[in-house]
């Protein structure tokens, strides 16, 4: 970030997905990465979301009162997201720009939608770990290739019934341990620069307090509420993704 205009457009984009994190959890990566990549180019994007992603995960993993039952509950399905995503991170260095965030963006909307309009998803207990192997190896992929680890772990999580405090500290982890082998992965594939690395650590200020203002927001939610914010978030980056996955794809 040469420029002042780009360091104060850095910190608006930082605070703002910063508020969105910390109000449903989760959207720091998605809208970080994408309005990043407008003015850097996704490979640098990808760095600087590095130390502001791992820094409000690490709080949100460990914050909550749930740590160990939900260790005991996901670790095939965290196991399986960690173990696949540098693979997702090799096919980034070599797919068309855009296609894994069209994608991404289709499959956000297609879950948000129904969801919306009343139709809640139960995954029974007998399938919970096959499901969860499954797709987190999927979740895996999709986080290497786009940096945003959402789809589908957010929604496997969803399905598993948790209340709002577990589902927060549930994704947490799972975002914790996605941007801890993206780092190593990125490093691995020659993206990860020192310089950048240093920029996304400054990056962390605007990203803490926005999570900081997005936690306040939160508490004034009911359950009902805090769901129907989670999916409209959820339908939001969808919308947000496919014209921006469609552009970079076509242009």
């Amino acid at each position: 970030m040469d420029s002042f205009d780009l360091i104060l457009i850095a910190f608006a984009v930082f605070f703002l997905a910063g508020v969105v994190k910390g109000v449903v959890g989760m959207g720091m990566p998605t809208i970080s990465l994408g309005l990043m990549t407008v003015f850097v180019g996704v490979d640098k994007a990808i760095v600087l979301i590095l130390w502001p992603t791992f820094l409000t995960n690490l709080w949100q993993a460990f914050s909550g009162g749930h740590l160990k039952i939900l260790l005991n509950r996901l670790w095939p399905f965290l196991g399986a997201a960690a173990l696949t995503l540098a693979l997702g991170t090799f096919i980034l260095t070599r797919a068309p720009g855009g296609a894994a965030d069209l994608i991404l963006g289709v499959l956000m909307i297609a879950y948000a939608v129904p969801m919306l309009f009343g139709l809640r998803l139960h995954i029974s207990p007998a399938w919970q770990m096959p499901a969860g192997v499954f797709l987190g190896a999927v979740n895996g992929v999709f986080s290497g290739l786009t940096g945003s680890y959402t789809v589908p772990g957010v929604m496997y999580l969803q399905a598993l019934g948790f209340n709002r405090d577990q589902l927060i500290q549930a994704m947490g982890l799972l975002f914790l341990s996605a941007t801890i082998v993206l780092a190593l992965a990125l490093g691995g594939f020659g993206i990860l620069d020192t310089a950048d690395a240093l920029q996304s650590l400054v990056l962390c200020v605007p990203a803490l307090c926005g999570v900081y203002v997005g936690q306040h927001l939160r508490g004034r939610l009911s359950d009902e509420g805090f769901r129907r914010v989670f999916l409209g978030a959820i339908l939001c980056l969808g919308i947000y993704l496919v014209p921006l996955g469609a552009v970079r794809l076509l242009g």
